[in-house]
């Protein structure tokens, strides 16, 4: 485990002291590019997408006033919950799997923790220069560059971080709405109060907290190890390989390069010089501060630039890759790993069955919703002619972006009933509600007691329909 951070006694108190800024170097590799690819493609997602339009509307829009949330082509009222809870779960699950399967992906390469604070420290970088020049600066006293400085990085920062914030409220208001409105500085005043405080939120936490959300206030740090076994795909430092490290002159071969004997021993006994030639490199570019030649630690978030940073040395040096790399306790132990196993299927198909049940349950929803609600001021009446009535009111729901025709009728329960209707044909709005009275009638000599009646709603231009039971009561 990483060094815990000392305890400063002040006034006769213990206090713990404040951690030291972390400076991450920057580095090239593979691992650092498929991180870049992931921060350009899913902050694309996140600002461009509120400025797509589908079918004439905001292709994502959650719609809090008016109760909808549409998603391309879908639109989803607060009847549609089921579906959030299966989102939910899925992304529960995916979590687990891929948790399982090969660590901290999430942490490293998607969480939007991660994909913002590498913006703030490209900013970062862009101002005040590279890992030396910023320690540099910080250190040095205030002078007019200084100031420079660091007023180009906050300034840049709350530029985007109010950016951030206009966007995320865009996904809840109407982004070209809240453009114009924002231009003329007339937003109401949740906007303002959203823009300000997610924008506040971005530039303290991809600003100034950084590791700190990864280390203390994210509980995925916490509950991740319940998820890993040895046949866990995590980054590891090879010790058998690198130890025991240390400076090395030229020529000095690899411990690859060591004859070994058949149980695995070297020829010559233990190698005095593992491979790792102790650069601290790997250090210096973990976001987290961490020393990965420590062991496994909860605050790794598997971003793989140390990955990177180990095999540029080795390049240099001319070693193979692979000190540092990714990889499971059981291969670095020289035992068979399993990728197939117990947990990885049990949430596998866990997974593929939500998976399967969201996909299945959107796309062959029925756009309509059907309320059935009777008299509550009489349970009968009789009419003119001594037959008996009941009274119905219908809410019907059309959820679909097209207005629809649609008509009722009796389905089960009443082949003596005769139903009664102001319209023929019931006309409701795309994504609109309509209340349609409704009477229903027996001779009086068929209307005693109660029964269970079933309606169906259907739709006259397409196969939408639904069925709702009510009851017909009669003279006891």
């Amino acid at each position: 485990m990483s060094k815990q951070i000392p305890l400063k006694v002040v006034d006769g108190g213990n206090l713990y002291e404040s951690a030291p800024k972390i400076y991450p170097r920057e580095i090239d590799g593979r691992f650092q590019r498929l991180r870049t690819l992931a921060v350009w493609v899913l902050l694309g997602l996140f600002y461009l997408m509120p400025w797509l339009n589908w079918d004439g509307r905001q292709a994502v829009l959650f719609d809090l006033p008016a109760r909808k949330f549409y998603i391309l082509g879908l639109s989803f009222w607060p009847q549609d919950f089921v579906f959030l809870a299966l989102l939910l779960m899925i992304a529960a699950f995916a979590l687990f799997f891929f948790t399982a399967l090969a660590g901290r992906l999430w942490c490293g390469y998607a969480c939007p923790q991660t994909v913002w604070t590498e913006v703030f420290i490209a900013i970062e970088r862009w101002c005040e220069g590279d890992r030396g020049k910023q320690m540099k600066l910080d250190a040095a006293p205030w002078t007019r560059e200084k100031i420079l400085r660091k007023s180009a990085k906050h300034s840049l920062w709350l530029i985007f971080a109010l950016w951030t914030g206009f966007t995320f409220v865009g996904f809840f208001t109407p982004i070209r709405t809240l453009a114009q409105e924002a231009a003329t500085l007339s937003l109401g005043g949740w906007e303002w109060f959203w823009t300000l405080f997610y924008s506040f939120a971005t530039w303290g936490n991809a600003g100034f907290l950084r590791e700190q959300v990864c280390k203390y206030m994210c509980p995925y740090a916490r509950f991740q190890g319940a998820m890993f076994d040895r046949d866990t795909l995590i980054i590891a430092y090879d010790t058998e390989r690198g130890e025991p490290r240390g400076s090395r002159r030229k020529g000095v071969p690899s411990v690859l390069e060591l004859p070994r004997l058949a149980d695995g021993a070297f020829a010559d006994g233990d190698p005095k010089q593992g491979d790792c030639i102790d650069c601290t490199i790997c250090v210096q570019v973990c976001p987290t501060g961490i020393d990965i030649r420590d062991g496994l630690q909860y605050e790794c978030i598997a971003c793989g630039a140390c990955v990177d940073a180990c095999d540029s040395v080795m390049d240099k040096i001319g070693y193979p890759r692979g000190l540092v790399r990714y990889a499971t306790l059981n291969s670095l132990e020289h035992k068979t790993p399993h990728v197939i196993r117990p947990r990885i299927i049990i949430y596998g198909l866990i997974l593929l069955t939500l998976i399967g049940s969201f996909t299945y349950a959107v796309f062959n929803r029925t756009p309509l919703l059907v309320d059935v609600l009777r008299d509550r001021n009489a349970l009968y009446r009789i009419a003119t002619d001594g037959g008996v009535e009941n009274a119905y009111t219908f809410k019907i729901v059309n959820k679909d972006v097209v207005a629809h025709h649609f008509a009722i009728r009796i389905s089960e329960g009443g082949t003596d009933l005769t139903l009664h209707t102001h319209v023929d044909e019931i006309v409701v709005a795309a994504e609109g509600v309509a209340n349609v009275a409704v009477t229903v009638s027996a001779a009086a000599d068929k209307a005693r007691g109660q029964r269970e009646i079933t309606f169906e709603v259907h739709a006259l231009d397409s196969d939408m329909q639904r069925t709702q039971k009510s009851r017909f009561f009669g003279p006891s």
